[in-house]
């Protein structure tokens, strides 16, 4: 079994590992030896562990454990707000959707099912530390934006321009970390972006909420990093219990965005949850209908579905302009907010002009 704790720089990142058997712990352990290391064998040694040491940076959380299991050790983790913000990813050999979702419920990140996958297990850890530390940093340069806005109001607009370049950054980071599972993620998110500014415009937003849009949309599908591969990158149709689990991005992409203090990544929340409801009730997560429905998410949905119309994928060609168009004007009333679609086909030439911007590139 490995010893209870490495010493290497912290700026490698701190993981605690829990689970029951003593073989599972040495394998993650040798897995993950860049990283500074903790472990427990039960889920009451692993709450007294976090109950007097600095909170890990991930925690990777065996499911099956004698006494605590790995949902209520998590369902604890996440009702104390210093270990909150922490990342779970599930470790178990649970394979079926119900305990999935049933585990992200309890708000983990991710699944890593056993036996392990050397490359998945360091690719899903090192994305998930990626992503903390980015929502980190994001905060982090948002806290400067504060100070420097009351100290320094006549230097707002340098300090703005700065800070704001970083922030940007990290969010287009944030949209793209998902890429390690779906490699349409960096076009979609930029193309459907632009969609939705261009629409929000067509509504008469004001140009600086068209900005708002512009930088929120891309991290609508954020949640997606927390889908297992054989859900997210099947070519085939999904089983009813495959599409419950699928459905479970728009939470998990509301729970990775929340708790910012930044209106752009709040907003970016508010559209990963709204952007699959539909006009007519019948969507997803929550089957909310019409204006119950948030307005940035309403647009989002129009271009997010113009764009997976419009460009091809493994499993189907690109539609026509004009076959995708009429699609759009179909489901008026039905999938789309009437409003939504007139400002759509308001600035159609905008729309086509974007779409052939990215046909050449």
């Amino acid at each position: 079994m490995p010893e209870t704790s490495f010493l290497f720089p912290d700026n490698v990142g701190r993981i605690f590992i829990i689970d029951d058997s003593s073989e599972n712990l040495s394998i993650l352990g040798e897995l993950l030896a860049d990283y500074k290391r903790n472990f427990a064998l039960n889920g009451d040694d692993a709450i007294r562990w976090l109950a007097s040491q600095p909170p890990p940076d991930l925690i990777l959380l065996d499911v099956i454990m004698p006494g605590l299991d790995g949902f209520e050790v998590c369902r604890r983790i996440k009702s104390d707000p210093r270990l909150h913000d922490i990342p779970v990813i599930f470790i178990t050999a649970l394979a079926d959707a119900d305990a999935e979702t049933r585990g992200f419920e309890f708000g983990a990140v991710d699944y890593i099912t056993k036996p392990f996958n050397p490359a998945v297990v360091k690719a899903r850890v090192k994305t998930h530390l990626e992503l903390k530390h980015a929502r980190a940093s994001l905060a982090h340069q948002n806290s400067i934006l504060e100070d420097q806005v009351a100290a320094r109001t006549k230097e707002l607009s340098g300090a703005l321009s700065d800070v704001k370049k970083g922030a940007l950054d990290t969010i287009f980071r944030l949209a793209r970390a998902a890429e390690y599972k779906d490699m349409h993620t960096g076009e979609h998110v930029m193309r459907m972006s632009q969609y939705s500014a261009a629409v929000a415009r067509g509504m008469g937003f004001s140009e600086a909420d068209v900005a708002q849009m512009l930088y929120a949309a891309p991290m609508h599908d954020i949640g997606k990093i927390g889908i297992p591969d054989q859900i997210l990158l099947k070519t085939g149709k999904l089983s009813d219990d495959e599409w419950a689990v699928m459905r479970q991005h728009t939470r998990i992409g509301a729970k990775i965005l929340s708790g910012s203090n930044s209106e752009i990544i709040r907003l970016a929340e508010e559209i990963a949850l709204s952007h699959h409801e539909k006009w007519d009730g019948s969507g997803y997560p929550n089957a909310l209908a019409a204006e119950k429905i948030s307005l940035h998410g309403r647009i989002v949905a129009i271009a997010d579905v113009f764009d997976a119309l419009t460009t091809s994928r493994p499993y189907k060609d690109a539609f026509p302009i004009s076959e995708a168009m009429s699609i759009i004007q179909n489901g008026r009333g039905k999938h789309f907010d009437p409003q939504v679609v007139s400002a759509f086909f308001s600035v159609e030439p905008e729309i086509l002009k974007i779409k052939h911007s990215f046909d050449r590139q």
